[in-house]
């Protein structure tokens, strides 16, 4: 009897990591490149460096993309809705500081093949990498909990849910402009708007809103950061 011929290796799982912390990036870099199988083809600290590497490449390089979702510039969600439009081959992981299931419904409305948040064990994201690359959607770290029961909020936009997010985390008008790369009334603008399709008028009622309805796990406003919320 013949012997069967050898099966040809498998291709490896080519990714790339986006998240705008070199230290961070350098962290899961280590990580990911212990994993036989997966290689990693670039690094990028914003959206439009990766949409550029991209567009060089037509996107035939890259089967996996790691997503952090808080960047200067470009928002992680605008960013998961152009990877979708232009190559839906490509699988995103989102890999954030964010545990909300509220974060993690919008993401996956944007695009994404997978949810995990920082704070999960090593071997989350390195399974969760394995599974959306096999084709699998709706991966999520199991600190992703589902938000309490209790009326569904208003749909807010991404930039808005963004705005949202940061303003619950006690972050200033000013700070949350330079960090998505927006002017100081453009945010206030966002916010007021927020606080209308959600019906609050202050941030006190603004937190305990996103509380009631888990938009975020875990909040860190306090007194003094209500106060620099305010505009």
């Amino acid at each position: 009897m013949s012997a069967s011929p050898l099966s040809e290796p498998s291709p490896p799982v080519r990714v790339r990591l986006v998240d705008d912390h070199a230290i961070v990036r350098q962290g899961y870099r280590r990580l990911l490149e212990t994993e036989p199988g997966l290689q990693i083809v670039g690094e990028h600290a914003d959206a439009v460096s990766v949409l550029a590497a991209l567009e060089r490449s037509h996107g035939a390089d890259t089967d996996v993309i790691v997503l952090d979702l808080s960047m200067p510039g470009m928002s992680g969600l605008e960013l998961l809705r152009r990877l979708a439009a232009a190559w839906p081959r490509i699988q995103v992981l989102v890999f954030t500081m964010h545990d909300s299931a509220a974060m993690a419904d919008q993401a996956q409305r944007a695009g994404a093949a997978g949810f995990v948040t920082k704070n999960c064990e090593p071997q989350v994201v390195l399974q969760a990498v394995r599974r959306i690359a096999q084709g699998e959607r709706g991966v999520l770290s199991p600190d992703v909990l589902p938000p309490p029961a209790a009326q569904a909020p208003p749909a807010l936009a991404p930039r808005e849910f963004e705005v949202l997010q940061l303003l619950i985390e006690g972050q200033a008008v000013d700070d949350i402009g330079r960090r998505l790369g927006l002017s100081s009334k453009t945010v206030a603008n966002y916010q007021t708007l927020i606080r209308q399709k959600l019906g609050v008028s202050t941030p006190i009622e603004l937190l305990r809103y996103a509380q009631m309805h888990g938009l975020a796990a875990t909040t860190t406003m306090t007194a003094t950061a209500t106060e620099t919320t305010s505009a």
